[in-house]
């Protein structure tokens, strides 16, 4: 997925604000079952929030990666524990900005 606007990117942030976390890292860390979870997230949701189990910073911006790379996703925002990521389905439901 091409990288989102800075326009998009604060779009998103908007819309994320009012979700709640959809999947769960637990102590096992970034398992492939959450993989296919994440995967599963956002074929239904697009945009997602990730709650991460973990207190170290370095691992959850290592998780992030890992996650938009393996399900071609973009990262939006990253607060604390809850990671946000965006990949547009095959018909979108929400429209960015340009």
């Amino acid at each position: 997925m091409k990288p989102l606007t800075p326009a998009q990117r604060q779009f998103l942030k908007g819309l994320a604000h009012t979700r709640q976390p959809v999947v769960m890292i637990g102590n096992q860390g970034l398992t492939a079952a959450v993989l296919k979870e994440v995967d599963l997230a956002l074929n239904a949701h697009e945009l997602i929030k990730i709650k991460a189990a973990t207190d170290e910073p370095d691992t959850r911006r290592a998780w992030m990666d890992e996650i938009c790379t393996t399900a071609g996703a973009a990262p939006v925002q990253q607060i604390g524990k809850v990671l946000v990521v965006y990949r547009a389905a095959a018909k979108p439901v929400i429209v960015l900005p340009r």
